[in-house]
């Protein structure tokens, strides 16, 4: 497996797989530490997302944990009114978007995802 920079080790090699699951998991600690939703609210969020994965037929191989975390994430911003459907599908296009303009092998900015 590949690591990228700064990527957390472990024991059993590294704790994410991409990026993005590094940053997912920052993001829900540091709304929870700023008190935005308590870690039994979170772990509830989660659950509920894995179970209806698991009931959809996700084979719970561990592969998939961190596309839970991303729903989880999500739908506890809009349960806690910190976002809503609009501002979430406006980031998701301006993400894609800024990924499609920049060159394989660089980072992304959204800024290259922005038509303004």
């Amino acid at each position: 497996m590949e690591t990228f920079p700064f990527q957390p080790l472990d024991d059993e090699g590294p704790v994410f797989n991409e990026p993005w699951e590094a940053q997912a998991f920052g993001l829900v600690l540091a709304l929870h530490e700023k008190g935005l939703f308590s870690w039994q609210e979170w772990a509830a969020v989660l659950g509920e997302e894995i179970a209806a994965a698991q009931a959809e037929g996700d084979p719970d191989l561990g592969n998939t944990y961190y596309h839970h975390w991303l729903s989880a994430l999500e739908k506890i911003t809009r349960l806690k009114n910190l976002s809503n459907e609009t501002e979430l599908r406006s980031r998701k296009e301006q993400w894609h978007a800024a990924y499609v303009n920049t060159p394989h092998g660089k980072p992304i900015q959204l800024s290259a995802g922005r038509s303004d």
